[in-house]
């Protein structure tokens, strides 16, 4: 990615082909395997790019016996020859990010001009984090009973606070502030006074913040970004022109969407495909390809409505099974049949060309399955139309179909005539109901248990 001066595109008259670049997106609630898939895709790309979200999200990515999990730094990181990009849509921990660099480059894995991350990008603070702990606390105390939870069941890593801050400016610190430490300094004199009376007003019993101490501390961790911070929308602009290909790798998913999740049960940013725009100055219209990640069922974190959750035996056998717990926290997943109401609504959202479906091993052994294909309202009728509003859609019954399941192991499958017809029949209905193609079919955790096409991966290898 050249810098220097930008020359805009010269105009053309013909008909554009399709462009090659490719947005990775989750479909659920998160959780959906989108770290394998953004690694199995690296290689046909030259750029991955993060466009929301920030430490709250883990993608586990897989390689052999070894296992990569990420929170900030794009999955194509372990890829040596690939650029990576965090976008200014992402809110970064500078501490974080360091400490993603140590446990990487412990590992082995290469990280200098091949990660930039964006001058515009917001920085979380330390007192974001104690904010979003705060509130959660406050939250939960003050609505318990009949007026019920209001806390949100957030990850406490200070997401939401940044954000807020984001759309407040006057409070906002930006990645690139971090290497003024004169104007870093001058900005926290003011934020450090407010936040205090914030937290105190929250219950939080803490020294007043010191704005000398904290600008002396995050100028250092500038200092050690300096080489990676930029300006990436000109940076992504240039590589477009010189034939580069990007690969969007969204964080969360799309039901956590801020605007189109199921309010107020969301994270605080747009990771549905609508936010790769404002988060990375890349306009949708240069995005060919979208792929929207599933899995064969539904996982839900947190607190919010959940109608095909399974909190029985059955529900704790798929959790087990699956590796159901938190990459970020650990948390137990909540687990349930798959609800293609919500899943068709997402692909509609972000206009998902097609479908990845993971962890359909983890299903093998049932007598049956069910998939939700309507949901039953309060007064008696029914809807295939999801409900993002979250009092709505607690008060929904799933209406199922079910059908016969398989005992077969997956995993060895050669290609998808080779799965067994029941396996086979559960992918089409998916496909029949939501109306978009299931492209991939993830066996298992390592990049050859998967299905691309219909057809078995190849191995692919790191450098």
């Amino acid at each position: 990615m050249p810098a220097g001066r930008y020359d805009p595109p010269a105009m053309t008259t013909h008909a554009r082909a399709t462009p090659p670049h490719t947005a990775i997106v989750g479909l659920q609630w998160g959780d959906e395997g989108k770290g394998k898939i953004v690694d199995l895709l690296t290689s046909e790309h030259d750029v991955i790019v993060r466009y929301n979200g920030g430490a709250n999200a883990g993608h586990t990515v897989q390689v052999g016996d070894q296992r990569y999990a990420l929170h900030l730094i794009p999955s194509g990181i372990l890829y040596p020859d690939k650029a990576c990009v965090i976008g200014n849509g992402v809110v970064v921990d500078p501490e974080k990010v360091l400490q993603e660099f140590e446990t990487l480059r412990a590992r082995g894995v290469h990280i200098g001009g091949n990660l930039k991350i964006s001058d515009r990008a917001h920085v979380v603070m330390p007192y974001h984090k104690e904010q979003d702990a705060a509130l959660e606390e406050y939250l939960s105390a003050k609505t318990s009973g009949d007026r019920g939870n209001l806390s949100i069941g957030t990850t406490r890593r200070g997401i939401g606070p940044t954000y807020a801050d984001k759309v407040r400016r006057s409070t906002a610190i930006r990645m690139g502030d971090l290497l003024d430490p004169a104007y870093l300094r001058s900005r926290l004199e003011v934020v450090c006074k407010l936040r205090t009376a914030e937290l105190e007003a929250l219950g939080v019993q803490t020294a007043p913040l010191d704005p000398a101490a904290l600008a002396e501390r995050y100028a250092g961790y500038g200092e050690r970004l300096r080489p990676h911070i930029q300006d990436t929308v000109y940076a992504l602009h240039d590589a477009m022109r010189a034939g580069k290909r990007l690969l969007f790798e969204g964080a969360n998913a799309s039901l956590l969407d801020i605007d189109h999740g199921t309010f107020p049960y969301v994270t605080s940013s747009n990771c549905s495909t609508l936010g790769i725009p404002a988060g990375t100055g890349v306009p949708g219209h240069a995005i060919g390809r979208v792929l929207g990640i599933m899995k064969a069922y539904s996982t839900r974190v947190g607190a919010g409505p959940f109608p095909t959750e399974l909190d029985n035996e059955l529900g704790h056998r798929i959790r087990e099974r699956g590796r159901e717990y938190g990459t970020t926290t650990g948390r137990p997943r909540r687990c349930g049949w798959l609800d293609l109401v919500a899943v068709r609504y997402s692909a509609m959202v972000c206009g998902a060309t097609g479908i990845a479906c993971t962890l359909f091993d983890v299903l093998s052994g049932l007598d049956e399955v069910k998939l939700c294909v309507r949901y039953r309202l309060p007064d008696g009728t029914e809807t295939d139309r999801f409900l993002p509003d979250a009092h709505r859609l607690e008060s929904v019954t799933p209406v199922y179909e079910t059908l016969p399941g398989w005992s077969e192991d997956l995993r060895d499958a050669g290609d998808r005539a080779t799965l067994p017809a029941n396996a086979r029949r559960y992918l089409e209905r998916i496909e029949q109901v939501v109306g978009v193609p299931i492209e991939v079919v993830s066996l298992g955790p390592e990049r050859t248990q998967t299905l691309v096409d219909g057809r078995r991966a190849a191995a692919l290898a790191h450098a």
